[in-house]
């Protein structure tokens, strides 16, 4: 990681897990999981204002925003540079995307039909989720 990165990012990380108790290296995964959301939203917005259809506009957003988040949480999370393990990785991509529409038909099918805020319930689950498997099976850290 850049070095003018790194010491702020590494101060804050620090702090925010002294503040909340939360071990630092899930604390980054946080973190480079708000910097990940960000760059896929940004990198949708773009592929629209360039007129790209509702099928494109999603599409190459997705592809480019797994191998951004593939580097990002390999190498600032787990301190990892191995590409080998990008299979994996879109396996836990794979198994959370089925949890998560699991959970959503869960939750429709126990009356809760807000689909907003059946989402906004399962964020936190399948971050957790993610990063276990993450750091179990993928990077091993």
């Amino acid at each position: 990681m850049a070095v003018w990165l790194k010491n702020p990012f590494c101060s804050l990380v620090g702090f925010t897990s002294r503040l909340t108790g939360l071990p630092e290296q899930f604390v980054s995964f946080l973190f480079v999981g708000v910097l990940n959301t960000l760059v896929g939203y940004g990198l949708y917005a773009f592929f629209v204002w360039m007129g790209f259809n509702y099928i494109w506009a999603p599409f190459f957003p997705t592809v480019l925003g797994i191998l951004f988040n593939f580097k990002t949480i390999g190498v600032i999370v787990f301190q990892s540079h191995n590409n080998r393990l990008i299979g994996k990785f879109l396996g836990v991509y794979a198994i959370v995307y089925i949890c998560n529409v699991l959970g959503l038909k869960g939750f429709a099918w126990c009356g809760v039909e807000n689909m907003y805020i059946s989402g906004a319930v399962l964020v936190v689950p399948l971050a957790l989720l993610s990063f276990i498997l993450n750091k179990k099976w993928v990077f091993n850290k």
